[in-house]
């Protein structure tokens, strides 16, 4: 999941030819695999306060990308970035509270850095925070505010966030039981988890066909209706 944000924040950074800087340019030395040369870029500009520089040479540690893998320091450069309202990297010390990488465990913590993210409208980190409250890890449980963060989650086109949704609506939990929505959902997760995800995505097929024998013909066309014409939406 991190590498997704990787990306997304990569493309701060246009690469087109004529575009200039130590930010683009440090991101044509990434993108070639010159982490050396990326670093030398993006560590200036990190000392500057440049959060998207803070927050990428925090991936490069996390990662061991040209220099010792090491979380403690990622997850200062994640902090830096965090503390000045970066989504990403709130969402990534989120994870680091939450695995115990590089700072203490701590479900509280990795809730709070959640939230700030979450409320920024960061996919993933409204899929953690909905996980958060359907486990009870850090925040009491809660099965309305589990589907209401995993709903927003899934209506910007986090797969994991279709799935738990899909299987909450097959189930009845927190929502009442609809095996046409359960079947969208898990049609939309099918058809989004990346090839990594496999295991994920016979998951979600296998239980979307489970949906499918207590449906009519009308409404397995309905629920596939819903699926075609879904559409993400940015927030």
């Amino acid at each position: 999941m991190r590498t997704m944000l990787l990306a997304c924040v990569l493309s701060l950074w246009p690469v087109a030819p004529g575009s200039a800087g130590p930010g683009e340019d440090g991101s044509r030395a990434f993108k070639r695999g010159d982490y050396a040369m990326a670093l030398w870029l993006w560590r200036p500009l990190a000392k500057e306060g440049d959060t998207t520089a803070q927050y990428l040479i925090g991936h490069m540690y996390d990662r061991g990308l040209g220099v010792p893998h090491d979380y403690t320091i990622a997850a200062e450069w994640f902090r830096k970035a965090a503390e000045q309202g970066d989504a990403s990297a709130q969402h990534d010390l989120g994870v680091m509270c939450f695995l115990g990488q590089g700072v203490p465990q701590d479900y509280v913590k990795a809730v709070s850095w959640y939230r700030r993210a979450a409320e920024q409208g960061l996919a993933e980190a409204r899929y953690k925070l909905g996980m958060m409250y359907d486990k009870g890890w850090g925040v009491p449980q809660d099965d309305a505010l589990a589907v209401e963060w995993y709903s927003k989650a899934a209506e910007q086109g986090d797969a994991s966030a279709q799935f738990k949704l899909g299987v909450r609506y097959a189930k009845g939990e927190g929502v009442p039981q609809d095996d046409a929505v359960a079947h969208k959902w898990l049609n939309l997760a099918a058809s989004r988890y990346p090839a990594s995800s496999a295991k994920w995505r016979e998951k979600a097929i296998k239980l979307r066909e489970a949906s499918a024998t207590r449906m009519t013909p009308a409404q397995i066309a309905e629920a596939q209706r819903m699926a075609r014409e879904w559409k993400p939406k940015k927030k």
